[in-house]
C-alpha cells in the first residue's frame, strides 16, 4: 500500500475525466451522443489494451466466467455515457458535474433495493441530504420560466444528466455483482468492448461525418477516457477506497475552472450550494462505509482469535 501514490493517481484520473468531458462539450452538439460514445470507447480501447499489457493482465482480462453480467453492465454504462454526453451539450460544465454526483448517492439506494444491503439511519440521512442538494441544483431548471423565457433545452440537459447518474448507479450495482468472480481488468476491458458495439445501435438515428476539428476532439476524449479508467483502477491498488474516493470531488473545482476559463460559464448560486450539499452527503457515506469496514475487520479478527 502507498496511500500518497493512490491519491495522486486518483487526482490524475479525475483530471483526465474532466478533460474528456471538456473535449466532448467542445463538439457543441455537432456530433450525436451515440456517435460520441462510439468514438470515446473506440479510442479508449488502445490505451486500455496497452495499460493491461503493461500490467501483464491482458490475457486474464479476456477471461470471463460471467459474460451476461458484462452485457448488462455494458447496457447500463453505455446508456449512462450517452445521457451524460448529451447533457454536456446543453448544460454548463459545473452544473452537469454537480448533478452527476447523485450517482454514488443513488448507488446506496439501489444497493438496498436490488442487493438487499442494509441502509441504517445515518446513511439514509446522508442520502436525504444529497437529494436535497440535487433538488437545489435542479430547481432553476424545473421552473417553467426563467426571466420570461422557457429554457427547455437546459431543463432537458438537467434531466438527461440525472438519468445518466441513475444509470451509472445501476451500472455500479452490476459491477458489485461482477467483482465476486471477475478481475478489474476484465470489467474495464469488456465494458469498453461492449460500449463500442452497443453504441452502433444508434447509427440509424443520424450519425454525421465529423469535421477534422471534431474528430480530434473525439479522439482526445477517447484517449483521456481510457487513461482515466486505467489511472482509477491503479489508484485502488495502492490505497483503500475509503482513502481515495473523497478526492473524486476535486472534479468540481476543475469543472468550475474549465467552465469559467474555456467556456465562459460562471457557476450559479444554486449550483454551488447544491453541489456543496451533495459533496457533503457523498463524503459522509464514504466515511460511514469506512467505519463499518473497520468494525467488520475488528470482528473478523476477534472471531479468528477465538477460533
Amino acid at each position: 500500500m502507498n496511500p500518497t501514490l493512490g491519491i495522486f493517481l486518483k487526482l490524475a484520473s479525475v483530471t483526465a475525466f474532466v478533460a474528456m468531458q471538456a473535449l466532448v462539450k467542445g463538439t457543441e452538439g455537432r456530433v450525436p451522443p451515440g456517435e460520441v460514445v462510439f468514438f470515446r470507447s473506440l479510442f479508449a480501447l488502445p490505451v486500455i489494451v496497452v495499460w493491461l499489457a503493461w500490467q501483464r493482465q491482458l490475457r486474464v482480462g479476456l477471461t470471463t466466467a460471467y459474460p451476461i453480467g458484462h452485457f448488462w453492465r455494458g447496457v447500463a454504462g453505455t446508456a449512462a455515457m450517452g445521457c451524460v454526453f448529451a447533457s454536456l451539450q446543453l448544460l454548463p460544465l459545473p452544473e452537469a458535474t454537480a448533478l452527476f454526483y447523485a450517482a454514488p448517492i443513488l448507488t446506496v439506494v439501489f444497493a438496498a433495493l436490488f442487493l438487499g444491503e442494509e441502509v441504517r439511519l445515518f446513511r439514509m440521512a446522508a442520502v436525504g441530504l444529497g437529494m436535497i442538494g440535487v433538488l437545489v441544483v435542479l430547481a432553476p431548471r424545473l421552473t417553467a420560466f426563467s426571466q420570461g423565457q422557457f429554457e427547455a433545452a437546459q431543463t432537458l440537459g438537467a434531466l438527461l444528466m440525472l438519468s445518466g447518474a441513475s444509470l451509472a448507479a445501476l451500472a455500479q450495482i452490476f459491477i458489485r455483482k461482477l467483482v465476486a468472480t471477475e478481475r478489474s481488468a476484465t470489467i474495464v476491458l469488456y465494458f469498453t468492448l461492449s460500449s463500442i458495439v452497443l453504441s452502433l445501435v444508434t447509427v440509424p438515428f443520424g450519425w454525421v461525418m465529423p469535421t477534422r476539428g471534431d474528430a480530434l476532439l473525439l479522439i482526445g476524449a477517447g484517449v483521456f477516457g481510457g487513461a482515466a479508467q486505467g489511472l482509477l483502477t491503479s489508484a485502488y491498488r495502492f490505497a483503500p477506497a475509503s482513502v481515495v474516493a473523497p478526492f473524486e470531488y476535486a472534479s468540481m473545482l476543475l469543472a468550475v475552472a474549465v467552465g469559467l476559463f474555456i467556456f465562459s460559464e460562471v457557476p450559479s448560486g444554486p449550483t454551488l450550494i447544491g453541489a456543496s450539499l451533495i459533496v457533503a452527503a457523498g463524503v459522509l457515506i464514504i466515511w460511514r462505509e469506512r467505519q463499518l469496514g473497520l468494525r467488520r475487520d475488528k470482528l473478523r479478527k476477534a472471531m479468528t482469535h477465538q477460533g
